[in-house]
């Protein structure tokens, strides 16, 4: 079955350049705003979670305000319902913060997506809001009509955010292909003399491209493409962290990420990047990625 006409406009939204004057002022700032506080950003996005929290979050206004008109619709639970509402407005606020966090890190065509999934809950979050309001001056039939308002454009948000997570892959782990397509076993990568040392260096192996690092004897390997974004991290900055290990950090999005595990160090990554196994057998360097094949 062919895809229904009338949502190909939404994939279109993508190279809506007009939808720049909007994405660049907000972006700039909500970046500025997270820049104050690394691991306050690396809360919105998840990190310690492991994944992005907005998706997980959505679903406590969402419920609730769906819960609140099915009640609407039967008789005597005026006041539960607007409880209801009232809830969904509280957890709207986590919501949205984890939502601008995440989206002030993505692709330019994500965002234009993002902006227009933005208006669209903005407009529900106002509707339940004045919902609300009308309730509680007693006004149940307007306040009925306003949450209908709402679920509409809650709905119509909710798309757009499927849109962006399955069609854009926003939020998704760009390294997860890595283990399937990676061959069992030990593999060849370079003669360890060739490997420049405390140098960021890219090495491809069976059609992979990734990260090397080499000082002294010892050489960390992770993917090169990164988890977030799929930004190439041969091209991104190399630092020691306080506990004096090797951390390469997107220049893309910037992602730190830890050399020696692949771990994410900060955000707006929540995947690590797989880390492979390095042995110097003579003068050649093998990896092996555990899991792979």
């Amino acid at each position: 079955m062919r895809e229904l006409r009338i949502l190909k406009p939404i994939a279109k939204l993508e190279d809506v350049e007009a939808l720049d004057a909007i994405v660049n002022p907000v972006k700039e700032l909500v970046v500025g705003m997270l820049s104050k506080s690394k691991p306050l950003e690396d809360l919105l996005h998840g990190t310690p979670a492991g994944h992005p929290l907005h998706p997980a979050l959505i679903l406590v206004p969402a419920g609730a305000w769906l819960s609140a008109t099915v009640l609407d619709l039967l008789p005597g639970n005026e006041r539960a319902a607007q409880l209801l509402v009232g809830t969904g407005l509280l957890a709207a606020v986590p919501t949205v913060a984890t939502g601008e966090a995440d989206w002030s890190r993505l692709h330019i065509q994500q965002m234009r997506v993002g902006v227009v999934h933005a208006a669209a809950n903005t407009t529900a979050i106002v509707l339940y809001t004045a919902s609300w309001l009308a309730r509680r001056r007693g006004n149940q039939g307007l306040g009925k009509l306003l949450a209908l308002g709402g679920l509409g454009a809650i709905g119509f948000g909710g798309y757009l955010g499927g849109h962006l997570s399955y069609r854009q892959a926003a939020g998704a782990n760009h390294a997860e292909h890595v283990p399937h397509r990676f061959p069992a076993g030990w593999q060849p990568l370079a003669p360890l003399a060739e490997l420049p040392e405390r140098t960021l260096t890219r090495r491809d192996v069976a059609g992979q491209p990734l990260l090397v690092h080499r000082d002294g004897d010892r050489v960390d390997v992770i993917s090169n493409v990164c988890s977030h974004l799929s930004g190439p991290l041969n091209e991104g900055e190399l630092s020691i962290d306080a506990e004096g290990d090797a951390c390469v950090t997107c220049p893309w999005h910037q992602s730190t990420f830890a050399l020696r595990t692949g771990e994410v160090v900060h955000g707006p990554a929540t995947a690590p990047q797989p880390a492979f196994e390095a042995r110097v057998t003579g003068d050649l360097v093998e990896v092996l990625l555990p899991n792979a094949g």
